[in-house]
């Protein structure tokens, strides 16, 4: 079994999905602290004229709260408010309909106002677009029986070894979290995705490299984008 365990991001880029895809178990983490202003309430699209912009979610929230604490302020004025940002795509983009369509069902089928909910909703509406199986176990949720933990790398051994995963698999941004000889004693081999470099054309705009996954999907038939991922080697620790 490989393991994934990531924080609930919305909206992310391409690499989170092939991340996912190349995963048979999948952990939302949102049992850490919050941290504010980061890519779990908010991504990066292209700008009607130049460069690119956020979309965001408005929260309250704190860097004293638990991630699965987190409320949306407004979700359906967020929900409009992103919609309005990708309205100028509706002219250039091939498959914008079906991205509005993406950010519609995300708020309209989330469980709740949380953005644990919010995120993971629209985690799951990306992949039943692209046909990735994706049953995530909510970290808040599963009430993992988990020691205490003494540096930010035990969090997925500690995880890994509860679900018996024989593998994690991790981003390569992440690498010098973990302590690959704690997991080889464990019986877990540890390994790291590619940076990926999905590139496809965008006219009149300007390619930007690691947009959010609804930039990707406005330019790019769902079996095109799939074909896509997984095509390299995962790069295995100590390998």
């Amino acid at each position: 079994m490989i393991a994934g365990i990531t924080q609930p991001y919305f909206f992310p880029y391409f690499g989170y999905f092939e991340h996912i895809l190349l995963c048979d178990a999948w952990v939302v983490f949102d049992i850490t602290q919050y941290t504010p202003k980061s890519w779990m309430t908010r991504n990066r699209m292209q700008h009607p004229s130049c460069g690119w912009q956020y979309i965001s979610c408005d929260v309250h929230g704190s860097q004293h709260m638990p991630t699965s604490s987190v409320r949306l302020k407004d979700a359906a004025e967020s929900r409009k408010k992103i919609l309005g940002q990708i309205a100028h795509y509706r002219k250039h983009a091939p498959y914008y309909r079906q991205v509005a369509d993406i950010v519609d069902t995300t708020f309209a089928e989330a469980r709740s106002d949380s953005l644990t909910d919010i995120d993971v909703s629209g985690l799951s509406a990306v992949c039943a677009y692209l046909s990735i199986p994706f049953t995530p176990i909510i970290a808040s949720e599963a009430a993992f029986p988990l020691p205490e933990i003494t540096h930010a790398g035990q969090w997925a051994l500690e995880i890994c070894t509860v679900l018996g995963a024989d593998t994690y698999l991790n981003t390569p941004g992440g690498r010098t979290l973990f302590r690959p000889h704690e997991f080889a004693a464990r019986g877990i081999r540890l390994g790291f995705t590619r940076v990926p470099d999905f590139r496809y054309a965008c006219a009149p705009y300007a390619f930007e490299p690691c947009l959010s996954i609804l930039d990707v999907l406005m330019w790019n038939a769902p079996e095109t984008v799939r074909s896509a991922m997984g095509k390299e080697t995962i790069n295995y620790a100590g390998a």
